[in-house]
C-alpha cells in the first residue's frame, strides 16, 4: 500500500532543532517558623539557632547558598535559603537532611520554587553574549536585596509569531537597561514545577527595582502575563545576623549584631 503524500512529507522532514537545555538546578526555599517555636525561653530558640547554622553551613559546603530575611516584608514567610548545583540530588539531599534534623518541628516551608538555569532564545541588543549565558551569573547573589516570583505566559503569547514575541521582548529589555544597578537572573520551570519561569532580581534600592516594574507594566510582553505572584522582597544576609534577625540568635551575639548594624 502506498503511503499517503502527508505522511511522506512528515517522514521526510528533519526533526525539529532541539531547545537549549537546562543547566543548573536552582531552588527558592521560603521557610517560616512555628509560633511554638516563638514561645520558647531564649536559650532553647538559641540552640535551635544553632542547629540551622550547622544545616546553613552543609549547604553552603556542598552548592551556592545564599540566605536573605523576609522578616517585615511578608507574613507567611522568615526567610528564603537560594540555592544554585549542577545536581538536583544535592538540592533534595539537603532537604532530607533538614526534614531528619530536630529541628525540623519548628519550621513550615511556606513556599518552594524549582528551575533551571537555560540560554533565553532572545537576542539582548545592549549586552554582547549575555543571551548566551546558561548557569549562574558570576556576579549573582551579592547585591543587598532580591525581588522574587514565580511567572507564566498565556497561551496567546506562545501562539503570537516569533517576530511579534522578539520585538516584544526588545522593548522589555531596552526598559530593563534604564536600570543598570537592577540585576535579573530568570530562570526556567518549564516541566519541572507549577510556574513557567522563577525571575529574581537583585539591587541595593528597593526603590529602583519599584520603578523598573512600574515602567516595564506597560510593555507589550506584560499585556500576556498569566501570573507574577506571589511577590517576595528579600534581604541578603551573612548566616549568623540571619539567624539574629528572625529571633534564633544568643543574647550575646544579638547584642553584638545590634551594635554592628548600628540599631
Amino acid at each position: 500500500m502506498s503511503q499517503p503524500p502527508w505522511l511522506k512529507a512528515s517522514l521526510a522532514a528533519p526533526p525539529p532543532q532541539q531547545s537549549p537545555h537546562g543547566k543548573q538546578f536552582v531552588k527558592f526555599n521560603f521557610y517560616k517558623l512555628h509560633h511554638s517555636v516563638r514561645v520558647l525561653d531564649s536559650q532553647e530558640r538559641a540552640d535551635l539557632g544553632t542547629e540551622l547554622v550547622s544545616l546553613l553551613n552543609i549547604s553552603s559546603e556542598k552548592m551556592l547558598t545564599r540566605v536573605y530575611s523576609t522578616v517585615g516584608t511578608r507574613a507567611d514567610t522568615d526567610f528564603l535559603v537560594w540555592q544554585v548545583s549542577d545536581d538536583l540530588e544535592e538540592i533534595m539531599n539537603w532537604q532530607s537532611l533538614l526534614l531528619n534534623n530536630d529541628f525540623s518541628w519548628g519550621l513550615e516551608q511556606s513556599h518552594s520554587f524549582l528551575s533551571m538555569t537555560m540560554r533565553s532564545q532572545y537576542q539582548n541588543q545592549f549586552t554582547d553574549g549575555i543571551e548566551k549565558r546558561d548557569r549562574f551569573r558570576e556576579d549573582g547573589g551579592v547585591n543587598d536585596w532580591l525581588f522574587v516570583y514565580p511567572m507564566a505566559k498565556t497561551k496567546d503569547w506562545y501562539q503570537s509569531s516569533s517576530t511579534f514575541r522578539n520585538k516584544a521582548m526588545a522593548e522589555h529589555i531596552r526598559i530593563g537597561h534604564a536600570y543598570p544597578e537592577i540585576k535579573i537572573n530568570t530562570t526556567y520551570s518549564y516541566g519541572l514545577d507549577d510556574q513557567e519561569f522563577v525571575v529574581a532580581f537583585e539591587g541595593d534600592s528597593p526603590g529602583q527595582f519599584l520603578a523598573l516594574v512600574r515602567d516595564l507594566r506597560v510593555s507589550d510582553s506584560t499585556y500576556f502575563t498569566d501570573f507574577d505572584t506571589p511577590m517576595f522582597t528579600c534581604r541578603r544576609m551573612e548566616i549568623n545576623h540571619l539567624i539574629n534577625h528572625i529571633g534564633l540568635g544568643s543574647s550575646n551575639t544579638i547584642s553584638e549584631d545590634a551594635k554592628n548594624t548600628g540599631e
